[in-house]
């Protein structure tokens, strides 16, 4: 499917520029431009203090403070709203992150609804069903009614990756997605994720530090000092 789709960039970063004042000015990022075509699994890569996950945070929308643009499914993101860019990352961005943020109160399945009855598009009958079709996908239906606190650490992380895909983003944006797991928890992992770029036309964009992980994906992109080597 990537080959099949290699005109059809899904992001776009133009010049993106970055900038921390404290405790005295820094380019955290420079000059950064770079693709990414739907249907493409990209790893960003670079030693500690490289820019990647500050870039990664920029791309998120989740930082506004930067030079140059943003573009996401054919839209311009630099200079929204915050308003406007938190209904555009929930549902055109789904965060996988080192640590699972679920929610250890409530049970799998209402973990992964939540992005969903957030979004508003579907009944909360319909999200429920939507849940459980991520959590056969993922191999962890039977875990649905267990508490999140139950769960194992890769169960966990299953469960964090169905709810980044239950409102079907344009995007998922990994930080360290295998970071805090084992191999064996790490393989699965990937191998979701390359199964939902090469089965379902999903783009995933991860940081990581695991050299074989990045080797695996389509395409690295290795910062140092805020630039694109």
């Amino acid at each position: 499917m990537v080959m099949e789709e290699k005109d059809n960039p899904v992001l776009r970063c133009t010049n993106i520029t970055k900038y921390f004042h404290e405790p005295v000015t820094f380019k955290a990022l420079s000059d950064v431009s770079f693709t990414v075509q739907r249907g493409e699994f990209l790893s960003l890569v670079g030693k500690s203090g490289s820019g990647k996950s500050t870039l990664l945070y920029v791309l998120s929308t989740m930082d506004t403070d930067y030079e140059g643009s943003l573009e996401i499914n054919n839209t311009l993101l630099t200079g929204k709203s915050n308003n406007e860019l938190s209904e555009f990352r929930n549902e055109h961005i789904g965060f996988v992150f080192q640590f699972h943020y679920l929610l250890p109160e409530f049970s799998a399945i209402k973990n992964v609804m939540l992005p969903a009855l957030k979004l508003g598009k579907y009944s909360e009958e319909e999200v429920e069903q939507r849940a459980y079709e991520k959590l056969r996908l993922l191999g962890v239906e039977d875990q649905a009614l267990k508490s999140a606190s139950k769960l194992s650490g890769g169960q966990q992380q299953r469960i964090a990756i169905a709810r980044a895909i239950i409102n079907n983003p344009t995007v998922i944006m990994g930080d360290e997605p295998t970071g805090n797991l084992d191999k064996a928890n790490s393989d699965i992992v990937f191998d979701i994720f390359r199964e939902l770029t090469s089965e379902f036309g999903q783009t995933i964009i991860a940081v990581t530090h695991d050299q074989d992980f990045a080797r695996r994906t389509d395409r690295i992109v290795e910062l140092s000092d805020g630039k694109i080597l």
